[in-house]
């Protein structure tokens, strides 16, 4: 994958990121955020990008799975 795809990719997930906070709140980012990378950072090279889309990917499916993982309440008797 060329940089330029890969920071368009990092954009994109940022974009998830952000839908995901307004759904379900904080997400556990701190992993990504410590890189200090984002995806208007175009100066930092190809594979600080691609730790980043990691990182950032790694947090918003580490999110879905917890959610998953509750249990929904489900009523006693049927409608």
């Amino acid at each position: 994958m060329k940089k330029q795809e890969l920071i368009h990719l990092h954009g994109l997930l940022s974009e998830v990121r952000n839908q995901c906070q307004h759904w379900e709140g904080d997400l556990d980012l701190e992993a990504y955020e410590t890189l200090g990378v984002k995806p208007t950072s175009i100066h930092k090279s190809k594979t600080d990008h691609k730790a980043a889309v990691f990182k950032l990917a790694e947090g918003i499916t580490g999110s879905m799975q917890q959610a998953e993982a509750e249990p929904e309440t489900v009523a006693p008797t049927a409608d």
